[in-house]
């Protein structure tokens, strides 16, 4: 299995709306390492939902459901070089994970959103991914 972060900005896709629909299409990528990283994504592979923008923050786990597929959103002249996958909710974090928190805490250090700022799909390791879902839970144990 292999983790992700998926980032969306709340206004344009919130978490609230990804419960709502149960499943959805990831969409819009136009970044071809973004893409790349979602052509490696499996079904079951777990996905870090980051607000972007506004809040900034980790707010819950989705699950891929569906592997890459070409992109229904791409213009004609993108035919064939962007790709989406399909996730659905798998957790609510308790406790939002805010990109203060990801900074500060050392263990994070190389985590690659902050290597790769822009992109809005980034791999996460498997202790990476542990320890921000143990900070979402307001693990004590996290804060060591």
């Amino acid at each position: 299995m292999n983790y992700w972060l998926i980032k969306s900005e709340p206004f344009k896709y919130p978490w609230s709306q990804l419960l709502a629909d149960k499943v959805t299409h990831w969409s819009g990528v136009r970044n071809y390492q973004a893409r790349n990283y979602m052509m490696e994504m499996a079904i079951g592979d777990l996905c870090l939902f980051y607000h972007s923008n506004e809040g900034k923050a980790v707010v819950g786990i989705a699950e891929v459901v569906k592997t890459h597929y070409p992109d229904p959103t791409q213009t004609t002249d993108e035919r064939g070089s962007w790709v989406v996958v399909d996730v659905a909710p798998y957790a609510t974090l308790p406790v939002p994970v805010t990109l203060q928190q990801l900074r500060d805490e050392p263990r994070l250090q190389d985590l690659n959103i902050f290597r790769q700022m822009r992109l809005s799909v980034v791999s996460v390791s498997a202790a990476h991914f542990d320890l921000i879902v143990a900070m979402g839970q307001g693990d004590a144990a996290s804060q060591n």
